[in-house]
């Protein structure tokens, strides 16, 4: 991890008192313009952020950690936080949640405000917008500045840290199979998340699934889209033109726009149509009738994985220490949805 400059060594760098330093920083009047230029340039250089909560000069430690979810209603990042919760407080650490609701501005404004001596480390989602703009900057200079981050479940292929996924591909892959292993042909995708890297590798696993079994894509049959509003508006003209006997949904609200409207059609559920759906959330197994066959991410144990990576992270006196990628294994939850083999 890139060491962030303290004032004892910007002052003993320039030759100069930790007064001095600090007095130019905060630009005193008691201080030349020459002298400030000279050490506000040098401080930049050195990646030096002013400690705005007293910290230990020495090591610079507040022991908290930030959290930023893209959107607080669903239940994954909600059980994503627990177990990022579990693991930092067994360790001693304090944690700040931010939700950035899917702006790319309040996220990069968050890390910013955050990462000036506020936290010593990031656990974070990546917003919709900045996923769909490609732009992870802000990401990066975090970094750079000094500030470890790990990524869960949406991560930024082009930013160099620790990440923390699921098999989402191999668990589409595997879903779509064991809808055709029950007898389905007409299997209809329903995506809200297409803009999402998580949204695409799930349908490219579905895609898949039905090459690897000579089943010819039917276009008619795929609704991918970029939010739940479009999704519902044009769900209906898929079942009304098409045969349909089963449905992979990408997400817990696909899931339940499809059990929603495969009931208001006339489907027998699951003898007529079959439904599998991402996202074990409690509205999908508990409150629908039928109950919703789901794959389970795993969310507390990914959190858990997230804020030990971090830690170590912290913790380690290591300067250069390899960033790793850690993937979990998602499980297919068998419910009502679904007939039985």
């Amino acid at each position: 991890m890139k060491a962030k400059a303290t004032l004892k060594q910007i002052a003993k760098e320039l030759n100069v008192s930790v007064s001095t330093v600090s007095k130019a920083l905060n630009d005193s009047p008691e201080i030349s313009e020459l002298t400030k230029i000279k050490i506000k340039e040098y401080a930049k250089l050195k990646n030096y952020k002013p400690n705005i909560i007293g910290l230990n000069l020495k090591n610079r430690k507040t022991k908290t950690i930030g959290v930023i979810i893209p959107n607080i209603l669903n239940s994954f990042f909600a059980k994503v936080f627990s177990g990022i919760e579990k693991v930092v407080d067994e360790k001693g650490y304090n944690v700040i949640m931010c939700i950035s609701n899917e702006s790319l501005e309040k996220e990069a404004h968050t890390l910013e405000m955050l990462s000036n001596g506020t936290i010593d480390g990031f656990i974070l989602s990546v917003s919709e917008e900045a996923q769909k703009l490609h732009e992870y900057n802000h990401f990066k200079e975090i970094i750079n500045d000094g500030t470890p981050i790990v990524m869960f479940d949406r991560i930024a292929e082009g930013v160099d840290c620790d990440k923390v996924i699921v098999d989402d591909f191999d668990s589409a892959l595997n879903s779509t199979q064991r809808l055709i292993d029950l007898g389905c042909k007409n299997i209809a995708l329903f995506s809200s998340i297409d803009n999402l890297s998580v949204g695409k590798l799930r349908a490219e696993g579905y895609l898949k699934a039905l090459e690897n079994n000579n089943i010819t894509i039917n276009p008619n049959l795929i609704l991918r889209t970029d939010s739940e509003d479009d999704l519902n508006e044009k769900i209906e003209k898929i079942f009304d033109n098409n045969t349909i006997d089963g449905i992979f949904a990408l997400e817990e609200s696909d899931s339940v726009a499809a059990l929603k409207f495969g009931l208001k059609k006339g489907y027998k559920i699951p003898e007529d149509l079959s439904i599998i759906g991402f996202a074990d959330g409690i509205l999908a197994s508990r409150r629908l009738s039928p109950s919703l066959t789901t794959v389970s991410q795993h969310g507390i144990e990914i959190g858990e994985v997230a804020a030990r990576l971090l830690i170590e992270r912290l913790e380690s006196k290591e300067e250069n220490i390899p960033y790793e990628t850690v993937v979990i294994k998602t499980k297919l939850k068998e419910r009502e949805s679904t007939k039985k083999l």
